[in-house]
């Protein structure tokens, strides 16, 4: 939008022409203003807001519903609004969790969530890590059939990976209930599941790259972290990048395909090189896992970037305790889109006592937050309230 002239007499030679003309600056400004409330960036100019509200292809809509989305999503409401009916504890069962690797927090915690839930309805679990590798994952897999438990957990890997043991679990008469196994929730019959535990990935990559387009006003460089290996992760990656490219202001830098198990060791070394590649043409990232700012925080504080960015980085999962760590603190880390991996925990339980009680699943789907320093309250996880008492009280019967 262009300065307007020092001396509009000379432009506007009478006064009804001055004043329809400052009416329309008044509706122009009130606009632009309107694009801009809520967060402001500390390397965004007004030119630059200015220029992306007036982009063509829509981004002043995209902008004013990515604002109501990421307000609605930012709610601290833990209203517990899953299941409160089912049948009552199945009593003497066994799971396995195997686990694609123990290093991935969002893994771990909700192995963590299984093994309190156990407790809890009177159950045995063991935990065995695949280690983040092909290898590893089977041999684990064979390890979990090989113990003939009641249930496998497929804790975060492609079941297309163990289709043999699949296979021989399925044989064996062993329901298999995954978390982030396939991309949507619920049950599956390619590779066959009782069903999938996870938050619906359209909605947690919808909420992510609403976030960049909030908080930057529609006018961000962005790089986007993920692991191609993994298919949930890649569909997360990618509905990111469709959702972004809704607002023409904000431009895909980079699209970074980092392994998990690799991640400590590549990641600082990709972001040096995208620090000298973008220098501060990068002002947003989003990353398909919190672990990877966890790795990234080094290499951004070596090169005297400020832990309250540019970039603002926002993890598309899992929310993990030092992302929570990161983001109260301010150090290289703004928000996270967390699974309430606890919680998550707690329903794959749950789950299996639903099918070893000849039971339907749940359906029950968590629905996406996001996390900022603003409404953590110093917390170091997404826990909802409500759902421990829910789930204890059915299995009490």
């Amino acid at each position: 939008m262009s300065s307007a002239p020092s001396d509009r007499s000379t432009v506007y030679p009478n006064r009804k022409t001055a004043v329809a003309a400052t009416a329309l600056w008044a509706v122009a400004v009130g606009l632009l203003a309107g694009c801009e409330s809520g967060p402001a960036e500390p390397n965004a100019t007004a030119s630059g807001r200015a220029k992306a509200t007036a982009s063509s292809g829509g981004c002043l809509d995209a902008l004013r519903k990515a604002k109501a989305a990421v307000q609605a999503a930012e709610s601290t409401d833990t209203t517990w609004k899953g299941p409160r009916s089912g049948p009552g504890a199945v009593p003497g069962k066994t799971l396995v969790y195997v686990a694609q690797t123990m290093t991935n927090p969002g893994v771990a915690g909700v192995a963590k969530g299984v093994e309190e839930a156990a407790e809890a309805i009177g159950w045995n679990v063991r935990v065995i890590d695949g280690e983040g590798t092909p290898a590893g994952i089977q041999a684990a897999f064979s390890q979990a059939v090989t113990l003939k438990p009641s249930g496998i957990v497929i804790g975060g890997f492609d079941p297309r990976l163990t289709s043999q043991q699949a296979a021989r679990a399925e044989a064996a008469g062993i329901p298999l209930i995954g978390w982030h196994a396939v991309s949507s929730p619920g049950p599956s019959t390619s590779p066959r599941l009782f069903t999938n535990v996870t938050t619906k990935v359209e909605d947690v990559a919808r909420i992510s790259a609403d976030w960049v387009i909030a908080r930057s006003g529609g006018d961000a460089g962005v790089v986007v972290f993920t692991d191609d290996s993994i298919p949930f992760a890649r569909n997360k990656a990618e509905l990111i990048k469709r959702q972004l490219a809704g607002c023409p202001g904000v431009k895909l830098l980079a699209y970074e395909n980092i392994p998990i198990p690799d991640a400590s060791q590549r990641t600082p070394q990709e972001i040096s090189s995208l620090l000298s590649r973008f220098g501060k043409k990068w002002t947003h990232s989003v990353a398909i896992n919190d672990l990877y700012f966890a790795d990234a925080a080094p290499a951004f504080r070596a090169a005297g970037r400020p832990g309250a960015g540019p970039p603002s980085n926002i993890g598309a999962g899992d929310g993990d305790p030092s992302a929570f760590q990161r983001i109260n603190s301010g150090q290289y880390q703004a928000a996270t889109v967390p699974e309430p991996l606890t919680q998550q925990g707690w329903q794959i339980v749950d789950e299996f006592n639903r099918a070893f009680a000849g039971s339907p699943p749940s359906g029950y789907v968590a629905p996406v937050h996001v996390v900022t320093a603003d409404n953590s309250g110093g917390g170091t996880s997404w826990d909802p309230e409500g759902y421990r008492e829910a789930y204890e009280q059915i299995w009490r019967g």
